[in-house]
């Protein structure tokens, strides 16, 4: 068996969606802006769903034994099968807290790689980069059980005399060439002043990069619906 890849759904899209994933998640639960609590729980899931609780909104003075026992009680309402908390916000004692209340939950339970050094348990990464091999990339976690997040990203390098520099863009044109180390899609093309390598990975590439993985710990896969579906 694969590793299975979990697409994230907001409200809406469950709300609407004729044929569900085999394996979804709930994007997302956030702390609330008027109490000590959350906002944004599921009353209705297919079973096995899991439930992601991320920071965007900041944590500040939130009760961590109420935000734990709201979990638990959505979890066991629902079936859910893990619980992902996707903490992005850095340096915060008080999501330390919440986390460290959180992973008593009966239920596996990922933390974000800023704050998963901290604690024994599954850790969260970012998608494995264009130039990243995945044993270069997973080197630092190993021992560790890796959650890792996948996303089709597509960038341009430009090669000048002064050196290189590189940014995002749009997946425009063909990528005949494919990289087997990198798991993505390239192609060059010269111009009077420089060169630019195009790089792009593919819904295939995505899934050859996670089979590739499970070698460095990585159990689970999480992506977007709206992109991966």
């Amino acid at each position: 068996m694969g590793i299975p890849l979990y697409l994230s759904m907001t409200s809406s899209e469950f709300a609407h969606c004729g044929e569900f994933p085999a394996h979804a998640a709930w994007m997302a639960c956030h702390f609330s802006s008027y109490g000590t609590g959350l906002t944004n729980l599921p009353t209705r899931l297919p079973k096995g769903t899991m439930l992601i609780l991320n920071d965007r909104t900041p944590v500040h003075g939130h009760d961590p034994k109420q935000i734990r026992k709201m979990l638990a009680d959505t979890v066991a309402a629902l079936g859910c099968c893990a619980v992902l908390l996707d903490m992005q916000q850095p340096n915060s004692p008080e999501t330390q807290a919440i986390i460290r209340d959180v992973l008593t939950l009966p239920c596996p339970v990922c933390v974000s790689d800023i704050y998963a050094k901290d604690f024994d348990c599954p850790v969260f990464l970012p998608p494995v980069p264009l130039t990243h091999t995945p044993d270069t990339y997973f080197a630092p976690w190993k021992g560790r059980e890796i959650w890792l997040d996948v996303t089709m990203e597509s960038a341009v390098f430009t090669v000048t005399e002064n050196g290189c520099h590189s940014c995002l863009c749009e997946p425009v044109g063909d990528f005949p060439f494919r990289d087997e180390n990198l798991c993505c899609h390239y192609r060059a093309e010269l111009q009077n002043d420089c060169v630019r390598f195009y790089l792009r990975r593919t819904k295939e590439d995505l899934y050859e990069l996670l089979a590739k993985s499970a070698a460095y710990g990585v159990t689970t896969g999480i992506g977007l619906w709206q992109e991966l579906k």
